[in-house]
Formats: C-alpha cells, structure tokens, sequence
C-alpha cells in the first residue's frame, strides 16, 4: 500500500512567503527610514534646518537649464532616494507574489472605509516619497486590490509621513505641521473615497469581485524576481527620464519671486501646478517652503508648496499610470493641485 501523503494547508503554504514578504517590509523600512530618520529629528532639532533647498543647492539659486543642471540634480536625487526605491521595488513584487491575493482582498480589497483607513496605516508607518511608493501601488492596482485603497497608501505615504511633519515643526513652526495633517487628512480620504466611487465603475465593479474573487496563486522565486524584473524594466528607465528632465528645467518652475508678486493669487495657483509635477525626495519641501519663505514668498504660496510637493510628482504619476490609468492619474493630479490650493487660501488666514 503507498502512503499517503500530508496534506498542506493553505494557511501553511503561505506562512513562509508571508515571513519573506514581512522581514522585507519591515527590515526594508526600518534601514531606508527609521533609522536615519531618528538621528536626523535629534539634528533637526537643535538646528531648526534640514540643510539646503533642493531646488537651489548651495549655490542659493537653480542653476540654468540644460544637460548639467539635469545630471547633478537626478545625481543628487537618487543618491538620497535609491535605497527606498529598492524596497520600494521588493515590496511591490511582494505583493504580487508572496501574498495570498484572496487575503489581500478581504483586507484591502473592497470598497469601504475600512480598506482605504488600513491602507493609510500601512503607509503611515513606511514614510515612503511618493515615487518609492508607486511600485508598491502597481503591485496592489496589478493584485486587483480597490482603487481606493491603493490611492489612500499612496498619497499617505509621503503627505502623512511623520518624520517630515516633526521636521516641519521643528523647521517651520508647528502651526505648519498641524495644518499640513488637517489638509493632508482631507486629500488622502477625500482622493480615496473618490477613486473607489468614480475610478471603478462604482458598486457593479465590487460586485463582479465578489463573485470572481482573486485566485491565489503559488508562491515561488521565480514568480518573486520576475515580478520585481517587471517593475525595473517597466518604471525605471521612464522615470530617470523625467526626473533628469524636470531637473533640467527647474529653473523654469521655481523662478525668483519679486515682492511685486510674492503674494499674488495667481502666483499661488502657478505654484500649485508646479508643486503637483515636481519630484523631490523625502521631506525635500522643508527646506524649499523654509529658502522661498526667507527670500520673500508669500504664505499661500508657500503653503501650496507645502502639500503639493510631496503628494505626487510627474515621474510617480508616469509609473501609477500604467496600471491604474492615465485618465484616473490625472483627476488624482488635479485634486493634489486643488488641495494645495486650498492649504494656501488657508495658510493665508491661519499662519
């Protein structure tokens, strides 16, 4: 008589994958972020600065447009983000491997509230810039998680960050800190809700899924570094393209403010637009609100900046596109650029 042989439980057959999926995570994360993150708060705050303006360097102004304005600003750039950005990638592939996906939907799935709330806990915690984040989203809009819930661990991961806010208190003052959550809160579950409500074809999308419920797929290797080849080979050479390209063109985009026009409306909306595309790295918009602030800007500029810089950018929009579409990318564009408007005409009255 042949044995029989054991069976694996689901449960089982995941637990590993699981472990693997968590120790990158967390261990990702914690070398990427925490870790520096926690020196650079002690720094922050004896010295009220987080060094120079991103956008001017040194030097005090952005240099001219051209070839070397764009390689020492994607130079720059990556060597302050490349680390993130490869747990970025390995989180991404993760999600699409080494996660059961009829788990993911229980969790993250559906539309509701509670998706898009646990969406924005995970991100809180990861405080990823929003280009480092945008892997991870493909990897959740490609494992057929709601448009809510991919939108809300989006945008939360650098609008909510909380090392940025605590360096923003320490830099600019906390009644900028306090206004940033208020605003960032109402973009990222306003921006969440709207995805699941319009981005999806309302509740005849979620009933589909309910009676076709993502299928759960083995975990292997292979499946793990093709998934994360994919990412590469699909995001990457895009976004070094455009990141070097608004690199160039900074000083277009962030010209010398004249007392003549410091305080304008259209102004205020001019830079909302441009905060919206712009790319920078973690908490990068400190120390240009902190240098635009000093050289004359006015407080509903500068509080347009505040939230637009960091929420998206053109070389994220260019990576979530491809899965999410570029239709939807551009209605989360312009409710970035809205709310940053809005965080102005408020900054105006409240800072």
């Amino acid at each position: 008589m042949q044995a029989s042989q054991p069976k694996v439980s689901s449960h089982g057959r995941w637990t590993r994958p699981a472990m693997v999926f968590a120790f990158i995570s967390v261990v990702g994360v914690f070398y990427a972020k925490w870790y520096p993150y926690y020196f650079k708060a002690l720094t922050t705050a004896s010295s009220h600065s987080l060094g120079t303006s991103f956008v001017v360097g040194a030097s005090g102004h952005p240099p001219s447009a051209g070839f070397h304005a764009a390689m020492s600003f994607f130079v720059a750039y990556f060597k302050d983000i490349w680390v993130a950005l490869v747990v970025g990638i390995l989180v991404g592939a993760g999600v699409q491997t080494l996660l059961p996906k009829s788990w993911l939907y229980r969790i993250l799935g559906r539309m509701s509230a509670k998706s898009r709330v646990l969406a924005v806990a995970a991100a809180v915690p990861s405080m990823m810039c929003t280009c480092c984040s945008s892997p991870i989203v493909v990897g959740m809009t490609k494992s057929r998680l709601s448009t809510g819930s991919a939108l809300a661990y989006w945008l939360a991961n650098p609008v909510l960050n909380p090392a940025t806010i605590i360096f923003m208190g320490f830099v600019l003052g906390w009644n900028w800190a306090l206004l940033r959550i208020a605003m960032g809160l109402i973009l990222v579950l306003g921006a969440s809700w709207v995805g699941d409500r319009w981005f999806t074809n309302g509740d005849s999308h979620e009933f589909d899924r309910q009676v076709n419920p993502p299928a759960d797929e083995p975990a292997t290797w292979q499946g793990f570094f093709r998934a994360a080849g994919r990412l590469v080979m699909g995001l990457i050479p895009e976004y070094i393209v455009i990141v070097a390209l608004l690199g160039a063109v900074r000083v277009w985009l962030f010209p010398s403010v004249s007392p003549a026009v410091a305080h304008s409306l259209w102004l205020m909306v001019v830079l909302a637009v441009f905060g919206t595309i712009f790319v920078i790295p973690t908490a990068g918009e400190v120390p240009i609100v902190q240098t635009l602030l000093g050289a004359g800007l006015g407080l509903g500029a500068g509080g347009a900046l505040m939230m637009t810089l960091p929420a998206i950018s053109l070389p994220s929009m260019a990576m979530v596109s491809a899965a999410m579409g570029k239709k939807e990318v551009l209605y989360v564009a312009g409710m970035v650029a809205l709310a940053g408007l809005m965080t102005g005409l408020l900054a105006l009255w409240l800072l």
